[in-house]
């Protein structure tokens, strides 16, 4: 596990730079080609592509909207976790509740390793955000729109700013799912050199990469009629039922994988979506625990020290950019994941696939 962590690469905290190489012009071509930035490059498999949402790539991405200080941020840090609740496990298969999904997925029986990666477009995506709040603001004074909130900025979907938007968010989008297949790759590699194998022979091949911060045009049944909706996903996962046409050919039979993690003292799960989901949150259902507490309030009730001791009886090892992030990320800021999954599961919007427990953290 020591050796995973030093030869992944995989950096983390506010900032952090990464190893994988990019140019000014390739991060233009990453942001408008997504994943296939990253086939071309040789940093990804070609099935990859086939089990991701979207399949890697949002077409309407426009890099000239994305401004030259939210390049800037983006360019250093591609193959990076970056801070906050952002990381990667290694996990083992706990427990199997649905074995022909599965079996589909990879997954035939406990104890198997697998790798959780959850990051997204980092201080680029940060960027896109800030500079929309911006002309957001403007939008709404000059289309008289009130809000509650200056953090519910918005803009009416087809006016300037809301299309600027649109296109600006979907190139971040592309740089999230280069930066998840630049992680991927080294890990691959990782495993590769501490088993002196290849990762094709380690079997490493990557069940789905699915977002939980996205806004899409999608089709869906209101009222019994076909409607054109902008769906926008915020902490919340697109949970497709079996025999959907934008799901790859391999889940067809299952319905698409949704990722689900908990916290580095509990468990994640693999779930699939469902029929009842697609009628009833349109396709949609939870991306994780979610907080119980605040960052702040964890900081003042957990000692650093316990927590590890904690995360040590479970035979959990772990690596952290700062003290501070393990007070923050304690299994206890967090609601109890597996509650959250059987009330998806228990509503039928999703349904339970596979339990994985962590052996191995590295957080942001």
């Amino acid at each position: 596990i020591n050796i995973f962590f030093s030869r992944s690469h995989l950096l983390t905290g506010v900032g952090s730079k990464g190893i994988i190489p990019m140019n000014a012009r390739d991060l233009e071509e990453a942001l408008e080609m997504g994943m296939d930035w990253s086939l071309r490059e040789g940093y990804i498999w070609a099935e990859d592509k086939e089990h991701c949402e979207e399949y890697g790539r949002m077409l309407q991405a426009d890099p000239t909207k994305v401004s030259a200080r939210a390049k800037k941020r983006g360019l250093p840090q591609l193959g990076t976790l970056g801070a906050g609740n952002h990381y990667a496990e290694i996990q083992v298969v706990d427990e199997i509740y649905n074995k022909q999904a599965a079996r589909k997925m990879g997954i035939d029986e406990p104890g198997q390793v697998c790798v959780m990666i959850h990051c997204g477009s980092r201080g680029l995506g940060h960027q896109v955000a800030t500079d929309a709040l911006v002309e957001m603001e403007r939008a709404m004074k000059r289309d008289d729109i009130k809000v509650n909130d200056r953090q519910l900025a918005c803009a009416r979907i087809n006016s300037q700013e809301g299309q600027n938007y649109l296109k600006a968010m979907a190139a971040a989008a592309n740089y999230a799912w280069v930066n998840r297949s630049s992680m991927t790759f080294l890990c691959r590699q990782a495993f590769a050199k501490i088993f002196d194998s290849t990762p094709d022979d380690l079997d490493m091949h990557m069940i789905y990469d699915v977002s939980h911060n996205i806004a899409k045009i999608e089709q869906h049944l209101v009222d019994g009629r076909p409607k054109t909706l902008m769906m926008h996903r915020k902490g919340a996962t697109r949970a497709f039922p079996p025999n959907h046409p934008l799901i790859p050919v391999d889940y067809q039979l299952t319905g698409q994988p949704v990722l689900i993690g908990g916290t580095m003292g509990t468990c994640s799960y693999v779930l699939t979506g469902t029929e009842k989901g697609m009628s009833r949150t349109f396709g949609t259902t939870c991306h994780g625990a979610g907080r119980a507490r605040s960052r702040a309030n964890s900081r003042r009730n957990f000692n650093y020290q316990e927590v590890l001791d904690r995360l040590k009886e479970k035979g959990i090892e772990i690596r952290v950019a700062s003290p501070k992030l393990v007070m923050e990320e304690a299994p206890n800021s967090y609601k109890d994941v597996t509650d959250v999954v059987n009330t998806c599961h228990g509503a039928g919007i999703s349904q339970k696939c596979i339990k994985l427990r962590p052996i191995a953290v590295i957080k942001g």
